[in-house]
């Protein structure tokens, strides 16, 4: 099975304007297509921004909305899969969520955020459900989950134990959290042997200060590839072939002893 080409889209857009947004992605699918990416991932909230304070109502669509069909029109054109961050709404619930349209413009997975971070989140989004989330894309089992998610070793253990081979993360990583994606990263890759794709937005939003360092993770704990702090589109390579090897070289998943913890529940 050849590689997963992912390109990573490090990017704040412009906040509170939909159509800019989704012309920003639309100019970085271009450029993901033409150098043989079969993914584009973009940060959390990408479609709207982040820091949107009391827009969020008035920015939430459904899943199957206006700016998810648009999307999926230029997922077919430049042939790949993308994954958008946006608010969601659900009759009267609105979830902070991550979507994955496949390249022919089908909607293949769509997630909404379970940890919500600091008061704004928890002011204006319902927590999901659904820990584990996955679909398939060219043999690659895919999982999602939003930024302070991954933070959670019992999130990212799941999607281990479901047996996903890339993690895509959308996020928003403000600072001085950098280390989470220059050290925490890699570590959960490592310790959950897979691919991890984390994908921040970047610089001055609102009150927040992001801080980029988007990365593509490897089984191994090393970073594939890592963009600065300035908007920028990365890319990287997701082996099956390697991820196959290194599971069947490392003892974690094979080892543990789930007996042993039922403190943690």
């Amino acid at each position: 099975m050849p590689p997963l080409r992912t390109a990573l889209l490090q990017s704040s857009g412009r906040p509170g304007s939909v159509a800019e947004n989704i012309k920003t992605l639309d100019e970085a699918a271009e450029r993901a297509a033409a150098a043989g990416a079969r993914l584009l991932v973009c940060p959390e909230l990408f479609l709207t921004g982040y820091a949107i304070g009391d827009d969020v109502p008035l920015l939430a669509e459904p899943a199957d909305g206006a700016s998810a069909q648009t999307v999926a029109s230029i997922a077919v054109r430049h042939g790949l899969a993308v994954l958008y961050g946006y608010p969601e709404r659900a009759d009267e619930l609105i979830f902070n969520s991550a979507q994955l349209i496949g390249p022919d413009g089908t909607r293949l997975a769509n997630y909404r955020k379970t940890h919500l971070f600091g008061c704004f989140e928890q002011q204006w989004f319902t927590p999901g459900e659904q820990t584990v989330v996955q679909t398939e894309l060219d043999g690659v089992r895919i999982g999602i989950m939003i930024c302070y998610d991954v933070e959670f070793p019992e999130n990212v253990r799941a999607h281990a134990l479901a047996a996903t081979d890339l993690l895509l993360v959308p996020t928003a990583q403000m600072h001085p959290f950098q280390f989470v994606p220059e050290s925490v990263v890699p570590v959960r890759a490592f310790e959950n042997q897979m691919y991890v794709a984390y994908v921040n937005r970047t610089g001055p939003e609102g009150e927040f200060e992001f801080v980029g360092l988007s990365c593509l993770a490897g089984p191994d704990g090393t970073v594939r590839t890592r963009a600065g702090r300035g908007e920028e589109l990365v890319i990287g390579e997701v082996d099956p072939e390697f991820l196959s090897a290194s599971r069947a070289a490392n003892p974690y998943l094979h080892d543990r002893r789930p007996g042993l913890y039922g403190s943690l529940v």
